[in-house]
């Protein structure tokens, strides 16, 4: 299972930056605050998804994409979730200190988060095949 970091190879004749366009405007048309610095055969992209306990609890976290164009019309992307480890570290924090609602809300946050990044890795292989 990839948990910490996913990578992805897509096939494509769209180049990097064309790429990097249609995927910011699905993110910001779904409700994400995106930032990117494309150049010529790599990007990075930074996504974060806003909400009610955003900073509260290790919700605060952001998904960073990695693009490389690699030769043969293919794009390698790796995804994963900015400060990660430091929320793990947090939640135990929470659950020693606090309450142990912490980890009921943080332990699925973290799972949530997973499955955005299957999503949105899917949603980036249909832009790079059209």
């Amino acid at each position: 299972m990839e948990i910490f970091k996913k990578e992805r190879v897509l096939e494509t004749t769209k180049s990097l930056d064309d790429i990097i366009k249609s995927f910011t405007n699905y993110l910001i048309n779904n409700g994400w605050k995106v930032q990117s610095n494309v150049q010529q055969d790599k990007a990075i992209l930074q996504a974060q998804k806003f909400g009610i306990l955003r900073g509260l609890i290790a919700a605060d976290r952001a998904l960073t994409f990695v693009f490389t164009a690699e030769s043969g019309g293919q794009v390698k992307v790796d995804v994963g979730v900015g400060r990660l480890l430091g929320d793990i570290t947090i939640t135990a924090i929470e659950v020693l200190l606090l309450s142990e609602i912490f980890i009921v809300i943080d332990i699925p946050e973290i799972a949530w988060s997973d499955h955005v990044e299957k999503e949105l890795l899917n949603e980036l292989q249909t832009i790079a095949s059209q």
